[in-house]
């Protein structure tokens, strides 16, 4: 299991470690060091090459030959500007030239800090913080490679970044770093950690400096995969690439982590007995004429991942419109709350989905209630959860345990907006409120699972369990972003729970394979395109 953690839950790693005696911190800082060295040179392996500063490959014959190469190395306060002066230690000793500016008393460095300024000092000079003086180093003498490493604040900062510290880096860039749109041959920003002005637990912009390239240790924290709510840098948004170095510790999940969903979860093979009911049957509820198609994008979904067979109960003035465009797909006629509940009556109908296309009426209010007195597994989404936008508790204390709600951002909002309005205040005091906890909390609320969509989507279950489905870095897929790409991850999660996954394994195995789906198909990618997928997908993770 890969873990997101929190900046706590990291430094109590780290303490635990230099307690028992593994390792010490001063170990730990030079690990970290020669990690985010390492990782530079993996990204851009044109850096790599040493040059040494003999008597025939003097400085200026380095400039005017083969082009010399040079680093800011920008160190803060703590432990993240120690790490810096290990950076620059290293460039050093590889023919880089090397310029550092501390921001902060050197004298109130930490000890293990302290002691890696003292030995950066030994063959360096460490220049005081000043915006004009990084500008200048920036625009010095013509270099044909140059780096600068943001060692300030890494995971500490949870206030907004000092506004010296903000002209500076402003200073030396001059327009809005585009973090994705690095070319060969240009200048590399590079951060330890976290791009400095990003929460590490929320990934809230406090005045981000972006970077190409990130890199942390020992895993990525919550900040690293959050995107929705959290400014214009923030987040994956503006840590460009990110990298992971280990630092040699113990592989553990603490209390409380957040799993990141890098993986497929769950058996998703078919038993070789048995027959379709064996795999369940799932009923999508459409809505009435003209407002059909999120039904069968959903149903489309559910059959394509494996239910054995999937119904959409239409009322009587979608029957035509249905009865044209299902072929595998069934269709039965369901007027009204009294027909559901009818209908429910076969225990064979395994997993129902409530809300895409039907509308915010009374009568969809009325389906919900007759849906989640039968305690089937169930799936609640766009109009049956906005629906009850006016009395959400009165959902809650209808809901059950065997039920998944699936909000995006505005959804959320209607149903949870104190946990909304938290999300956007500004952090007080320590970390921002996160996605994550608002996930929790509104889980926790409704006795449910929630699923809450977007790139960064994160799943959560009432006791607390908590994943996070990163559509960022390399799955990153912007392409998901299309009307009803929604509903057919509706519809992925009831033929799961149709099959018999439980409400979290369901949520966090279609969050995974939609995404799954969206990078199989790649650009151009339309709703209808998405169940399509499922086959490749399947083919691909060994099914």
């Amino acid at each position: 299991m890969t873990v997101l953690l929190t900046a706590a839950q990291m430094r109590a790693i780290e303490q635990a470690a230099i307690e028992a005696g593994e390792v010490t911190g001063l170990e730990l800082m030079e690990r970290a060091g020669q990690g985010v060295v390492e990782a530079i040179f993996e990204e851009w392996p044109e850096l790599a090459e040493e040059r040494g500063a003999g008597p025939s490959r003097s400085p200026e014959y380095l400039g005017k030959e083969e082009g010399a190469r040079r680093a800011v190395v920008l160190c803060g306060p703590g432990n993240n500007g120690g790490d810096g002066f290990v950076v620059a230690r290293l460039l050093k000793e590889r023919g880089w030239e090397v310029d550092v500016f501390l921001y902060g008393d050197p004298g109130k460095l930490p000890p293990d800090a302290k002691v890696n300024y003292e030995r950066w000092r030994e063959i360096g000079g460490v220049s005081e913080w000043d915006d004009k003086g990084i500008r200048d180093a920036y625009e010095g003498d013509e270099v044909s490679q140059f780096l600068v490493i943001d060692a300030l604040f890494g995971t500490g900062l949870t206030r907004k970044m000092p506004d010296d510290t903000d002209e500076a880096w402003n200073g030396f860039m001059p327009t809005p770093l585009i973090v994705d749109a690095h070319e060969p041959g240009e200048d590399r920003f590079v951060a330890i950690d976290f791009p400095s002005g990003i929460c590490s637990d929320s990934g809230r912009d406090f005045g981000a400096l972006p970077t190409h390239l990130t890199v942390t240790f020992h895993s990525a924290k919550i900040g690293h995969h959050m995107s929705q709510d959290c400014g214009n840098y923030g987040g994956s948004k503006g840590c460009g690439k990110l990298k992971v170095m280990p630092l040699g510790l113990p592989q553990v999940s603490p209390k409380g982590c957040v799993e990141l969903l890098d993986r497929r979860k769950g058996n998703l093979q078919k038993r070789y007995t048995g027959h379709k009911y064996s795999h369940g049957h799932a009923l999508i509820l459409s809505g009435g004429a003209g407002k059909t198609g999120a039904a069968r994008l959903a149903a489309r979904g559910a059959l394509r991942i494996g239910a054995g067979l999937v119904t959409v109960g239409s009322p009587r003035s979608a029957m035509f419109e249905n009865a044209a465009n299902l072929t595998a797909i069934m269709l039965r006629q369901i007027d009204g709350a009294h027909g559901l509940a009818e209908l429910l009556e076969d225990d064979r109908l395994s997993a129902i989905c409530l809300g895409p296309g039907m509308g915010r009426g009374a009568d969809t209010q009325a389906m919900v209630f007759a849906a989640l007195k039968e305690k089937r597994a169930t799936v609640l989404d766009a109009d049956a959860l906005t629906r009850f936008e006016l009395k959400p508790e009165a959902l809650f204390e209808a809901l059950h345990e065997n039920c998944v709600l699936t909000p995006h951002g505005g959804e959320f909002a209607k149903l949870f907006p104190d946990l909304a309005e938290k999300l956007n205040a500004p952090a007080a005091t320590g970390s921002a409120f996160s996605k994550v906890d608002a996930t929790r909390e509104a889980a926790k609320r409704a006795g449910c699972v929630v699923l809450f969509k977007g790139p960064d989507t994160v799943i959560a279950a009432p006791d607390g369990r908590c994943s996070v489905n990163s559509a960022h870095y390399e799955r990153s897929a912007p392409w998901l972003a299309t009307a009803g790409s929604g509903d057919v991850l509706a519809g992925f999660i009831t033929g799961l729970m149709a099959r018999g996954f439980s409400p979290m394994q369901a949520a966090e195995t279609a969050a995974y394979i939609h995404v799954e789906c969206a990078l199989e198909f790649g650009p151009g990618l339309i709703a209808e395109d998405l169940p399509e997928q499922i086959p490749a997908v399947f083919r691909r993770l060994g099914l």
